[in-house]
């Protein structure tokens, strides 16, 4: 059964950065793709990156140049860094994995879900 869990939220000031943890098991190795996504109270839930079973990357226009998607294979981990925060990154920051993904930074294509992870930035 494949699990998927977050950590590394927190509170940060404007300008720092965390770095978000994915753990990833149950598949039988690590071809699979992983998608970062954030949510606020009252809106949808978007899509700020990804990587693929290739280890192929993409990013919403929003995150570009800040965050960094990657992965451990080793550790069956995928990493969110996010640099430069701002008080419009603050949301719950959830990971979702699936083996055979078209588009990674859509919600839909996911059928595996960690619990989220809450990053508040403050001004």
């Amino acid at each position: 059964q494949v699990q998927v869990a977050e950590s590394g939220g927190g509170s940060v000031q404007a300008g720092g950065s965390l770095r978000l943890s994915c753990a990833v098991s149950g598949y039988p190795d690590s071809r699979y793709c992983v998608g970062w996504f954030r949510q606020v109270p009252g809106k949808e839930r978007e899509g700020v990156a990804a990587i693929d079973r290739d280890g192929s990357t993409s990013y919403a226009d929003f995150v570009k140049g800040r965050f960094t998607i990657s992965k451990d294979n080793a550790k069956n981990i995928v990493y969110l860094q996010m640099n430069s925060l701002n008080p419009e990154d603050t949301a719950v920051y959830y990971c979702a994995s699936d083996l055979w993904v078209e588009a990674g930074r859509q919600a839909s294509e996911y059928n595996y879900w960690g619990q989220g992870t809450q990053v508040t930035v403050s001004s």
